[in-house]
């Protein structure tokens, strides 16, 4: 395998930008340096002008397979992901069957191996009944362990109280937790139901899914949490108030920890009138006030990181009424330069967006040798243009259902090449290199 040297790249990583060249052999970045020397064995790439990223490690998608190849599949997701500079993801286990053993979770690990272009690791699901799936886990086989705390697509609510808190006080691992309370969710419904019948504006949806439903369920596994000692992730914050529930420690210190979502940085309820079922999702997007809370908690050091929560339907799903189109949307090909929007618009520094989308994802999981540039880890790597516009279409989108949110919208950064354990998978608007994806190993 032939060595690749980038050369010229002003680096993002650890909180600082430098200038320097990166040499790869095997996979891995050998050498850090302010000038390396090409041999007649590498292959050299002058990155000038270019500001280059450890990948995004996305700690929640949704890719559909097996059972929903219909929407998605780990190949096309995967390809996606890598064309917005995600080289690594999390799968979640609401798939058909759900992962609620070790043995299909196994079964999705060797499907992934076959298909994915990203790394890839998968969360064991909670039910009411797998406890004992969830005490023998092996700690270094799931990236963690996911409960829903309240309604959403699919049959795995955990809605047993005894069973929530043996989940709490067993797993092995780190939960990362869905949180919605579901009774306050099923009165909101039928209230609007007793005005609107089935044919209720998409407007509702954050006042139906409302801070309160939200705020209930959070707490409660906050409070689980601290009673035992529970390492806990709270997924995909939608309000404000939530962001009081946690603390500004240093991750390292952190027992507690909570994610912000792509989709929560750009969109607010203002946007129903116009997107209707396409930001349709759980938790929902809520209104302006809870984007800037999210936006704020982020930047105070209470929410630790952001991931997609990619969740893709086909376009015709997403054409039905308030009750029968499903909640999510397809996010990772665009989530990165959304997310750099807030850069230029001088929200977010580069060194700020590395931390929360690669550093501190790696950190939280207890990822190995990933989330960051540097000598002995492996070259996960993303090359952006900040200079360089990317219009994102309907047309260009790579994921299975062929449709994206921010249609007609202008970015003003592009993702010009991605590797993934050194191989250059996307390139130019192509993918380049068909070479897979590794599971991610975890240092527990």
């Amino acid at each position: 395998m032939r060595s690749l040297l980038i050369t010229n790249a002003k680096i993002v990583n650890d909180g600082e930008i430098q200038e320097a060249d990166i040499l790869i052999k095997s996979g891995r970045i050998e050498k850090i340096a302010s000038e390396i020397t090409a041999d007649a064995t590498s292959t050299v790439y002058d990155a000038r002008g270019k500001i280059l990223m450890p990948g995004m490690i996305d700690g929640q998608v949704h890719f559909r397979e097996p059972g929903m190849e219909h929407k998605a599949t780990i190949a096309t997701e995967s390809r996606a992901a890598v064309a917005g500079g995600i080289t690594s993801y999390m799968d979640m286990p609401n798939t058909i069957p759900n992962t609620l053993t070790a043995e299909i979770l196994e079964e999705k690990y060797q499907l992934a191996a076959k298909h994915s272009l990203a790394n890839y690791s998968f969360y064991l699901g909670a039910s009411n009944d797998n406890l004992e799936s969830i005490k023998s886990l092996d700690p270094n086989a799931a990236c963690g362990v996911k409960v829903f705390m309240g309604a959403s697509t699919g049959n795995m609510l955990v809605d047993d109280p005894d069973t929530l808190e043996q989940i709490f006080k067993h797993s092995p691992i780190l939960v990362a937790t869905h949180c919605e309370d579901t009774p306050t969710i099923l009165e909101n419904e039928e209230s609007y139901r007793q005005i609107h019948g089935d044919d209720i504006p998409f407007e509702l949806h954050p006042i139906i899914r409302s801070e309160e439903a939200c705020y209930k369920s959070s707490s409660f596994a906050v409070e689980l949490a601290k009673q035992h000692g529970t390492k806990l992730h709270v997924l995909h914050i939608s309000t404000a108030k939530e962001v009081e529930l946690f603390s500004n420690d240093d991750l390292q210190d952190k027992q507690i920890s909570a994610e912000a979502c792509v989709h929560f940085l750009v969109f607010s309820d203002e946007d129903y009138a116009e997107k209707g079922s396409l930001i349709k999702c759980n938790p929902a997007i809520k209104t302006a006030e809870d984007r800037a809370g999210i936006i704020q908690g982020l930047m105070e050091g209470r929410i630790d990181t952001i991931a997609t929560d990619h969740a893709p339907h086909t376009w015709e799903e997403k054409q039905n009424s308030y009750f029968q189109a499903p909640s999510g949307l397809p996010l990772v090909q665009y989530a990165l330069p959304a997310i750099l929007e807030n850069y230029h618009d001088g929200i977010f520094t580069l060194e700020f967006i590395a931390e929360k989308v690669s550093h501190a994802v790696a950190k939280r999981f207890q990822i190995k040798d990933r989330g960051y540039i540097r000598e002995g880890y492996w070259a996960d790597l993303t090359l952006i243009d900040l200079d360089k516009t990317t219009k994102a279409l309907h047309r260009n989108v790579l994921s299975k259902c062929k449709w994206t949110t921010f249609d007609g919208y202008e970015f003003r950064s592009s993702i010009v090449a991605t590797w993934v354990n050194g191989n250059r998978v996307w390139y130019n608007g192509e993918i380049e290199d068909n070479s897979l994806g590794m599971r991610l190993a975890f240092e527990r």
